[in-house]
């Protein structure tokens, strides 16, 4: 048999042998196997036979060549095809291995409310209950809402800029007053009286949300806290109303009776204005501040201090979170610590 032709009839005996090998090989150990015997880079049959292909004649090479070069592309082919149908066979053999349908199922951990939107919910429900409807505004604040409106006079400490974030690149213009710098909210009675300014009496509302103020952070201090506002304008309010409205508020927040105690106190925007003391745990804890409405204020927002009175309260959320899941230090509530969260 001549020579081009005999190496033509090994080069298919070994592609037939090469595609039965690698369609057989059932694991990774067969299949490395047949690559070492087929196309190993030393000993392999194909590596033997590119050794022949060079002692063939010249005008006999281009024919041999091309034909040794389509059966190495086909047998590296059928390799890949084989090594992907054996990870392919090992994965599902993994899968249903490792896949018991009879074992019970793993419970997924669902997440829950923070303790403090957990108590701002509670606090509007009980409210709501009480007759208040929910009404919200801007964290970022004028100095018409935040101090002036609630009778803070220019001088008044409580407008020092090192008591308040004021932002020096804002500034609010009002059609009827002069422009005036804006601030991050210092308390939650901004709320009131946007409402008033656009609400006839009576007016019967609570607000919660955040407010900032400088304060060096401790274990009962925190530059930014929540708030419960709490404002009732009607005719005929009294201090008796403001009482009986928090100790029915204490009594469903705490449980128990409810107590509530009153001592004299000041703040611009109240008059008369108290400390509130709710009875909790055979003591007595601050829980923030009250008053009747200022007749100045009632009369910044256009209402008669002839005709109506009313009565506003803050309370402190996290005061109120911390007295009720036994949180020693707010700061607690800032740090996003998993383990902290997981107890609540």
């Amino acid at each position: 048999m001549p020579a081009l032709a005999q190496f033509l009839h090994e080069l298919d005996a070994v592609e037939h042998a090469a595609l039965a090998a690698l369609a057989a090989a059932a694991d990774a150990h067969a299949l490395e196997a047949a690559r070492v015997q087929f196309l190993g880079a030393r000993s392999g049959r194909l590596k033997e036979l590119q050794q022949a292909l060079a002692q063939l004649a010249r005008d006999e090479k281009p024919a041999a060549g091309k034909r040794f070069n389509e059966v190495k592309a086909r047998v590296e082919e059928a390799l890949a095809a084989a090594r992907q149908r054996v990870e392919q066979q090992k994965s599902a053999t993994t899968h249903e291995a490792a896949f018991d349908p009879t074992l019970p199922g793993r419970r997924p951990r669902l997440g829950h409310l923070h303790p403090i939107t957990r108590t701002i919910d509670e606090l509007k429900d009980i409210m709501g209950r009480l007759g208040f409807s929910v009404a919200d505004g801007p964290e970022v604040e004028d100095e018409w809402h935040n101090f002036e409106a609630l009778n803070i006079p220019p001088a008044h400490p409580a407008r020092d800029p090192l008591e308040n974030f004021y932002l020096a690149a804002a500034v609010a213009a009002r059609p009827d007053r002069a422009a005036s710098p804006l601030l991050l909210r210092s308390q939650t009675s901004t709320v009131q009286i946007r409402v008033m300014e656009r609400t006839p009496p009576p007016v019967r509302i609570i607000s919660v949300g955040r407010v900032y103020r400088p304060d060096t952070a401790d274990a009962t201090h925190y530059p930014m806290f929540h708030q419960m506002e709490g404002l009732w304008v009607d005719r005929h309010v009294t201090m008796a109303d403001l009482k009986s409205v928090l100790r029915l508020f204490a009594a469903c927040y705490f449980g128990g009776e409810g107590h509530i105690r009153f001592r004299p106190s000041f703040f611009p925007f109240t008059e008369p204005s108290v400390e509130v003391d709710m009875a909790w745990n055979q003591g007595w804890i601050e829980m923030g501040g009250a008053g009747m409405v200022d007749p100045h204020v009632l009369a910044a927002v256009g209402y008669d201090p002839e005709e109506y009175t009313g009565f506003a309260f803050g309370l402190g959320v996290e005061r109120l979170c911390m007295r009720r899941y036994q949180v020693e230090d707010i700061r607690e509530f800032y740090k996003n610590d998993v383990r902290f969260l997981r107890k609540f």
